[in-house]
This record gives C-alpha cells, structure tokens and sequence, in this order.
C-alpha cells in the first residue's frame, strides 16, 4: 500500500502558512521524506493518505511498519480454473510467490470443489482458493499482483466488464469483500495461457483427482 504526506509549510519571515500534498509512495519511503521534512522545524500537521483514502500518524504508521517486517510481502498470484461439463466436475489452481523475513517462497495448491456451473466459475472459485491463502498467510496492507488468463475474471473484477451472472457476482462479491478486510489492494493483470502453465497444470491434476498442497523457500520469487 501507498501514502501521500499531507503537510502544513510554516514560511520563515511571515505567518504564511502553505499546504502541501505529495504523490503516493512506499511506506518506506514516506517515513524517509518524513523525518527529512522535520528536519527544517518548519512542517506541521503531517498525516499520512493511504491509497483507500484512510489518514494515518506517523505514530501509527511506524507501529505498522514493525507488524510488516515479520509479514509476508512482494506477494503475486497465479490462479486458473477448470469445469467439465459432461461430469459436473471442476479444478482449481493457484500458484503464490512471496518474501517473508528475507526469504522467498513459493505455494502450489489446487482443489476440486463440486456444484459449479461453469469454467467462469471455477476460474473465480480458484481466486477465492488464494484470498483465503493470503488471510492465512496473515498479508495486510499489501498491494498483490493477480494474474490470470481468464479475459472475464480479471476484466470483471477490475470493473471493465459488467457481471450480468448471479453466481459469478457472488464469487466477485466474496473476494472484494476479504480483500478489503485485509486491506489488501489487488492488481489485476490477464496472461495469456502460456504463461500461466502451473497454474493449468495443477487444475488437470485436480481434475485427475490428485489433490496437491506444497509450500517450498526458492532461490528467488520469479
């Protein structure tokens, strides 16, 4: 997550006082500008804005900063999803990468879960899979990079398509809703099929009836 700093300017040689508004950055970064701006003894009435447009002191946000350094962080999801409808069975597929006290990390997880309707839904179950991962992971006030290649998930969710299907919105609904309990920003991005090949693979092991949950440290979080 993001902050601006909002400040006042006291003027040296007269009573003006200027107000000024930064543009969004780390929270590292903010801290950084912070104190510089003490330095001057001329700053007054700081709070920091968080992109949900949440104000913050720097009081609260140093204490967020030492809850983060123990959680996990530079957090990105594959997910894909899987239906057949000659069965009625579905697949799901997620594949997380993240850092967590210095150490890169990598889950694989799929799932076949019963009564969907569609591929679109199965593509949405799967997300809502890797929502409840990061709330077990315990991420907070992280921005998340989520990437798929279903064109309607990703187009819906970033509120570029309309969701015209009771069932799909109820997914979208379920997974808003826990992102923003966690204070998570997600990104969206579409890839295209090859580039999501983990994720397809473990929704055809799922299909195939073999259930895999693994977490492993990599060499790096590519």
């Amino acid at each position: 997550m993001n902050f601006s700093i909002e400040y006042m300017y006291k003027h040296p040689k007269s009573p003006l006082k200027i107000r000024f508004v930064s543009d969004p950055m780390s929270l590292n970064e903010a801290l950084f500008i912070t104190a510089d701006l003490e330095k001057t003894g001329r700053v007054s009435e700081l709070i920091f804005i968080d992109t949900k447009g949440v104000s913050w002191t720097k009081k609260e946000l140093l204490k967020l900063t030492e809850v983060k350094n123990e959680e996990p962080k530079n957090i990105s999801i594959y997910f894909d999803g899987g239906y057949k409808a000659e069965t009625g069975a579905s697949g799901q597929g997620i594949i997380i990468r993240y850092s967590q006290n210095g150490v890169n990390y990598r889950i694989k997880k799929n799932a076949s879960l019963t009564n969907l309707e569609s591929n679109n839904e199965a593509e949405y179950a799967a997300l809502w899979i890797a929502a409840q991962e990061l709330e077990e992971l315990g991420v907070q006030y992280e921005e998340v990079i989520i990437q798929g290649d279903s064109k309607v998930v990703i187009e819906q969710l970033k509120g570029e398509w309309p969701c015209y299907e009771t069932n799909l919105q109820n997914w979208a609904d379920k997974i808003e809703t826990l992102f923003k309990k966690l204070q998570v920003e997600p990104v969206y991005e579409w890839v295209a099929r090859n580039k999501n090949k983990d994720a397809d693979q473990l929704v055809t092991q799922a299909l195939n009836g073999k259930i895999i949950q693994a977490k492993k440290e990599v060499i790096d979080n590519l």
